[in-house]
């Protein structure tokens, strides 16, 4: 897997400069959080190029592509960047900046709807209390789940849950047993990343992660963080099958407690899995962050 000249892996020391560029990008994606690049980097084969006014970010597995690059967009030099005058395909683009592109750079943007790049947005307000029928279904499970195991309910980190974490990996590898990790790709690779990210817990501050407990045995779990000031995204989200209701139970818990103080929760996309897809849309969702692919044609075409 190689990358590009002038890029460079994506490394923990590298946080807090990238962090920077994206507290500036004018729509903030859950595909750009450092939480998500950092532990999906072996995955993809993510590299980083930080140039005076962007962060660049390119792939290399299974196959080289761009992503869309991080900061401010408005104020960028987009016209400078040797990507854009040699021409270049912008991979995850929330549509705000297809919209801009479109007019700084004079008809040389085609964009390229990705619907399984959208990412499924929610009111938290409706998601903590589950009020009317359109929820009906899912405080049932919640309320099911309650009376059959109770309420405890813990916030995940290494100061007041120590042994939190480590029962985050004992309940993901579990799961990953009983859906049979090993013979699906994707779910292994899943499982690679919340290790990771679990695993360097301390490492990642803007983590925020709790947990449902029966009889002091971790159920499930959810881990998110903050991408703006109004929004929570929830990058995992996991239960054991064992206990009825425990996915709805949890989801109703996270966006609870960590959502306080958010009025939208971020669920990311579905990746064109049609049972995700469905799952998602049971939770009603109020909107999408919109992505395309951008195709920008070389300069002089």
């Amino acid at each position: 897997m190689s990358m590009p000249e002038g890029f460079m892996p994506v490394t923990l020391d590298l946080m807090d400069e990238y962090e920077a560029f994206r507290q500036r990008t004018p729509r903030r994606s859950a595909d750009y959080t450092f939480t998500n690049l950092w532990g999906w980097a072996a995955y993809y084969g993510l590299s980083l190029a930080f140039r005076d006014d962007l962060v660049w970010i390119h792939q290399s597995s299974p196959e080289p592509k761009y992503w869309t690059p991080v900061g401010d967009w408005n104020a960028a030099d987009w016209e400078s960047h040797p990507e854009i005058r040699a021409g270049v395909t912008l991979h995850r683009a929330p549509d705000e900046l297809a919209r801009l592109l479109a007019t700084r750079l004079n008809g040389r943007v085609r964009a390229e709807e990705s619907r399984e790049q959208w990412e499924y947005l929610y009111s938290r307000e409706e998601l903590a209390t589950l009020g009317g029928n359109k929820f009906h279904k899912k405080k049932n499970h919640v309320n099911g789940f309650r009376k059959l195991y109770g309420e405890d309910y813990r916030v995940l980190d290494n100061a007041g849950n120590p042994r939190g974490i480590e029962d985050v990996l004992e309940l993901q590898e579990v799961w990953c047993h009983w859906r049979d990790c090993e013979n699906n790709h994707s779910l292994q690779a899943e499982n690679d990343v919340i290790f990771r990210v679990a695993g360097n817990w301390s490492r990642l501050p803007h983590l925020r992660g709790g947990a449902l407990y029966v009889d002091d045995k971790m159920a499930a779990f959810a881990i998110g963080e903050a991408l703006d000031a109004e929004t929570l995204v929830v990058h995992f989200e996991k239960g054991q099958s064992d206990y009825r209701g425990a996915y709805q139970a949890i989801n109703n818990a996270f966006v609870l407690h960590a959502g306080e103080g958010f009025s939208v929760i971020n669920r990311e996309q579905d990746l064109g899995e049609e049972g995700l897809r469905q799952a998602k849309e049971t939770y009603n969702p109020i909107g999408f962050l919109k992505k395309s692919r951008l195709v920008i044609s070389p300069e002089g075409d």
